[in-house]
């Protein structure tokens, strides 16, 4: 028989704050949550209360020297979550401003306990708690009456069986040496990065005790539903059934020549690099092996950053999202982050149970990137590609390659390596006219076609030819200029 407290943890209906936090706030605890100014602290603690409050679960929430309660309700009802029924009700706010000007922290924690007392709160929050501290240098009893306003407020919430929430506005969670850090049960770091001519912002949690929460630094956005988290994804370690799966298992690229040259189709599970210069038809190509997906029964994603969805739809793909086995991720707008795309195709790949992924392309997704994530592309796409690949689903991406007939190159980024597969699309003049050739360059633990062969795009998608080394004029192991 176990003796082990259950700490219940209540869903703060912050999309993507659960996962962070382990499941959610452990009932009872006091926590900080801090930032820098604008970084998203007081709509998040109006988001979690009103997820929370409920007749049986009341939440009071303490205003001290910062917005007055009625300026900060004319803007935070603009979001979904704000609940004008609730206000009053489950739902009461207090201002201690006139309290704490007075001076002293003993008619503070008593005007606090009152309202405690009389409201009985499940919940209970104090924003923003910095003024707080910032007037512990103008009282009689400085930070020693502070430090103990602080612990005197958490044994109380503890007694009175409320979880408190303390919002305050900090630089650095590493610089700040006040006592609430000591005391909190949670501390969430809240901060916006501004890099050139992007904002970006983070969340962290620091610490949330009596449960594993997940590290590191994630992003987060404010929208109209108000703070929606993008958890940072990592690879998930392959389960002995994954692991005994057969690994001969190949996708048909849906054109029967290049299968051939792929000495069968890709195999599952395989990143797939595939490049070529501008109306070489690498899109076309991508939508191929869509398409064949859909035939085999297979559901797919393509992420598209050069093309908007709507052109995409009009000429190429609106038949196979119609079919519902071909999903569109929407990449909205620019200066997007790692984890929102990569939250985004995750979401959409286990709700389809896709087994094919398009990226459509690296240049269009580097651009679509917040400028401060440019600057980490490479890592950046070492992690996605990973993290799609554990999955089991084969992930086909497509590159700019600017052709320049005597150089030999595979990636503009040097990203080559994360490839398990490579094939290049390039031009030769011919008689006058431009020709597309294409070739397996490379595709691990298998004797692919070595050939370079030419093709053609008609009505019923791209037609492979007759093979290259009939003519003269190769450099490099690439044609240059052939005779007509």
């Amino acid at each position: 028989m176990s003796n082990k407290v259950t700490i219940r943890r209540l869903h703060t209906g912050v999309p993507g704050l659960d996962e962070l936090l382990g499941g959610g706030i452990p009932e009872y605890s006091f926590n900080l949550l801090a930032g820098t100014p604008g970084s998203g602290k007081t709509t998040m603690a109006h988001q979690i209360m009103f997820a929370l409050a409920a007749p049986d679960r009341r939440a009071l929430f303490f205003t001290v020297l910062g917005e007055p309660p009625l300026k900060m309700l004319r803007y935070q009802q603009q979001f979904s979550f704000f609940d004008a029924a609730k206000i009053n009700h489950s739902i009461k706010f207090v201002n201690l401003a006139a309290d704490l000007l007075k001076g002293n922290f003993d008619q503070v924690l008593a005007r606090i306990a009152e309202e405690v007392r009389d409201f009985e709160p499940s919940l209970v929050f104090v924003d923003s708690f910095r003024s707080v501290a910032q007037s512990a240098s103008s009282m009689e009893q400085g930070s020693v009456g502070l430090q103990h306003f602080v612990q005197q407020l958490g044994m109380q919430m503890t007694s009175w069986l409320a979880t408190t929430f303390l919002i305050g506005e900090y630089l650095a969670p590493e610089a700040e040496s006040s006592p609430v850090f000591t005391v909190a049960d949670g501390i969430i770091w809240m901060s916006q990065l501004v890099h050139r001519d992007a904002l970006v912002r983070k969340i962290q949690v620091v610490k949330m005790r009596g449960q594993p929460q997940s590290l590191g630094v994630h992003t987060c956005r404010i929208g109209d539903d108000g703070v929606e988290i993008f958890p940072r994804a990592v690879v998930k370690p392959i389960s002995v059934a994954e692991a005994n799966q057969p690994d001969n298992l190949r996708l048909s690229m849906g054109v029967p020549e290049l299968d051939q040259m792929l000495c069968g189709g890709v195999p599952a599970g395989y990143s797939l690099l595939l490049v070529g210069p501008s109306g070489s038809g690498k899109t076309i190509l991508a939508t191929e092996f869509l398409a064949e997906g859909v035939r085999q029964g297979e559901a797919g994603v393509i992420a598209a950053f050069e093309k908007s969805p709507n052109q995409l739809l009009s000429y190429q793909l609106s038949e196979l999202v119609t079919s519902g086995l071909v999903g569109v991720i929407n990449t909205r707008t620019l200066d997007l982050s790692i984890d929102e795309v990569l939250h985004d195709m995750v979401k959409m790949i286990e709700s389809t149970k896709a087994k094919r992924v398009v990226i459509d392309s690296l240049s269009g997704f580097e651009l679509a990137l917040a400028s401060v994530f440019r600057e980490d592309f490479r890592e950046s796409l070492y992690r996605m590609v990973a993290v799609l690949t554990s999955m089991g689903v084969t992930v086909l991406m497509t590159a700019e390659l600017e052709d320049r007939y005597t150089m030999l190159s595979f990636s503009s980024y040097g990203n080559a390596f994360l490839a398990d597969a490579i094939i290049m699309q390039r031009y030769v003049e011919l008689g006058g006219q431009f020709r597309r050739v294409l070739s397996v360059v490379k595709v691990r633990g298998s004797d692919h076609s070595k050939d370079i062969r030419f093709f053609d795009i008609n009505n019923q998608g791209i037609v492979i030819g007759e093979p290259l080394n009939q003519y003269q004029g190769i450099l490099s192991g690439f044609p240059t200029r052939l005779p007509g």
